[in-house]
């Protein structure tokens, strides 16, 4: 869907880009725990989590879910692990880990990356949940935590981007309140193969809204005594329109 640009004319009579006269590029994440009592982030550790997330990720048999990614499956952990060390430890992408609070143990990851201070955007990559975590509220609940931190740092835009072909990615986007902003074509080559790239993103003068219908969804009273929710969070969204 266009949306119609927002814009002020220049002295010249051009129309440009509205003025931000209190703008100051935020700060980078940085490796922080984040908390939620269905989720927790934690910065990747190898030697905490490698071993947690290699086994969560072999109960995927068929290699299924690593289809979109351009890395994996790994045969061993030792592969995974050194995998990790050359991807994951760095400070764009910067990796989290996804832990089950229940259980302890690690059960996916998710990055910030391309992190853009001077325009304020920051993009949410890298996710890969395990079959633990799949269809598990504490899936949203993780999204909802690295959203909520990069806003509440200043940025003015929180991107999601996958091969165009992934609908189960372009669902979870849509489904999380994010916008879909068109295709990249040809945007990149990975395994071998051309990928066209969707582009979504969420920015700040929606977060305020979005983040009531998230806090709504989450709340305990939002899931029977069998973990069901109640009302959908698409639902929630519409309501706080």
């Amino acid at each position: 869907m266009e949306s119609k640009l927002q814009s002020v004319l220049n002295d010249l009579g051009q129309p440009v880009g509205l003025p931000l006269p209190r703008w100051k590029p935020p700060a980078a994440p940085r490796r922080t725990v984040m908390d939620h009592r269905l989720a927790r982030l934690e910065p990747l550790d190898l030697n905490r989590h490698a071993a947690d997330l290699f086994t969560a990720y072999a109960a995927d048999q068929t290699g299924a879910t690593w289809t979109y990614l351009p890395y994996g499956p790994f045969a061993t952990e030792a592969a995974f692990s050194e995998w990790a060390k050359q991807t994951c430890l760095g400070d764009d992408p910067l990796f989290f880990t996804i832990i089950d609070p229940h259980t302890n143990r690690a059960v996916g990851v998710a990055s910030y990356l391309r992190i853009t201070p001077a325009a304020g955007s920051i993009e949410v990559g890298h996710v890969h949940f395990s079959e633990a975590l799949k269809r598990h509220p504490a899936a949203t609940a993780a999204m909802f935590l690295m959203m909520d931190h990069a806003f509440s740092l200043g940025y003015r835009r929180y991107e999601w981007k996958c091969d165009a072909l992934n609908a189960a990615s372009q669902r979870a986007a849509k489904r999380l309140g994010f916008t879909f902003e068109g295709v990249f074509r040809h945007s990149n080559v990975y395994r071998s193969r051309n990928r066209d790239t969707a582009w979504f993103s969420i920015i700040d003068t929606e977060w305020a809204t979005l983040r009531q219908a998230y806090l709504a969804w989450l709340a305990p009273e939002n899931f029977d005594s069998d973990g069901r929710q109640k009302r959908s969070l698409g639902e929630l969204r519409g309501a706080g329109k």
